[in-house]
């Protein structure tokens, strides 16, 4: 058998040289050769419900539950699951980028040719795969066309394209973000980068639907990102997207959102509220909102002046932020999701990872809402766990 550094070795050097459409193929031919396993790689489906096999036909094959099936258990927990039937094994792995979930990498042994010390040679190549399929997305639909259990619309097309992930992690924080209805999302979106001291975080709901709603959106954040890549604040960042918005409408379509900085040493948070999107805050066993001045949304009006607000997160902290798709869903009796339900919602996530909040969340959501009754705007979710550093100041 050979040595586990001499399998990594050959598997990083065979998915840097292949093809972007068949990286999965050289990862599958590795296993087959080596040690007689067959492999299948299954990506997590937009609506985060089923894993799907990556095949050049994904519409004739089936998928499995995220929730009741094994690949799904690894999925959920982000750790291996090995199962045994017999004499035959089958380790699902989680394939993962800094806290992103992609899917999983499932690969069934005969007889005789799984030992678990084999263990964290799969981990390592699942982690190689992800960190691949990454770069391949530039260049292939492979991957991505596996993750669609229906078609998406045009503007729910280019709202995904935007996002920076659907979740991440660092020592700090991490972060997990979710939109409804998955393959029609319009308007609603959320966008993150981190640098070594800071973390910006901003959410946003758009006016309007379907296709005008996209495009409000993508020109909302294409302009913090470009005034962000400059280097400038978070009040000059709210200026120049309220001047690009303004600029194209007139007034006439504006967008509501949420800008946050975080100064990753100390918890200290930067924040602008422009509109509608809101924080909850789960700390020690209670739900709160984090109360903000209320500014103008993006484009309403020429030369807007926005300005900071500060609070501070403590390690331990959850926070929520939610657009009004979400608190403001009324029940089949007027009550609105905000009012109890979410913070029933809120407790009953505390233990799940902040990955796996912001579905459970919008799934509460609809039994509150009823599930018979269709949902009349689209919804955001993003929930930050807060870490802090070690050493970091305490305050409130």
């Amino acid at each position: 058998m050979s040595r586990p550094d001499e399998v990594e070795g050959e598997v990083a050097g065979l998915l840097r040289r292949a093809a972007p459409h068949e990286l999965f193929e050289e990862v599958r031919d590795v296993l087959a050769r080596r040690y007689r396993a067959h492999a299948e790689l299954l990506m997590a489906d937009y609506a985060l419900t089923s894993l799907r096999p990556v095949t050049d036909r994904p519409d004739t094959v089936g998928s499995v539950s995220v929730r009741t099936s094994a690949p799904g258990r690894a999925f959920g927990s982000q750790e291996a699951h090995v199962v045994t039937r017999g004499s035959e094994v089958t380790v699902h792995l989680p394939v993962s980028v800094r806290g992103d979930r992609l899917g999983v990498l499932s690969v069934d042994f005969p007889a005789g040719a799984y030992a678990p010390g084999l263990l964290g040679e799969l981990r390592d190549l699942a982690d190689a795969l992800g960190h691949e399929i990454l770069v391949a997305d530039r260049d292939t639909d492979l991957f991505l066309r596996a993750r669609r259990a229906t078609r998406l619309t045009l503007a729910a097309e280019m709202q995904w394209e935007l996002l920076p992930g659907r979740s991440c992690s660092r020592p700090e924080y991490e972060l997990g973000g979710q939109l409804e209805p998955a393959y029609a999302i319009f308007g609603d979106s959320f966008d993150w980068s981190a640098s070594a001291d800071h973390l910006t975080l901003t959410v946003n709901n758009g006016m309007g639907d379907g296709i005008d709603a996209a495009l409000l959106t993508s020109l909302a954040v294409s302009a913090l990102r470009n005034a962000r890549r400059s280097g400038l604040g978070l009040v000059d960042q709210a200026s120049l997207a309220d001047q690009a918005v303004y600029g194209q409408h007139q007034g006439s379509l504006h967008l509501a959102m949420l800008l946050l900085r975080f100064e990753l040493a100390t918890g200290e948070v930067e924040v602008i509220d422009a509109g509608s999107p809101r924080i909850w805050r789960l700390r020690q066993g209670t739900v709160e909102t984090v109360d903000l001045e209320a500014q103008l949304p993006l484009g309403m009006f020429e030369d807007t002046v926005y300005t900071c607000q500060r609070f501070r997160v403590l390690p331990g902290d959850r926070l929520f932020l939610l657009s009004d798709g979400v608190y403001d869903v009324a029940s089949p009796g007027g009550e609105p999701y905000s009012l109890r339900a979410l913070s029933r919602a809120i407790m009953n996530t505390r233990l799940l990872p902040p990955s796996q909040v912001p579905q459970a969340i919008l799934g509460e959501l609809a039994g509150h809402r009823g599930e018979q009754i269709k949902a009349s705007d689209d919804a955001m979710a993003v929930c930050l766990d807060w870490h802090g550093r070690p050493g970091a100041e305490a305050g409130g």
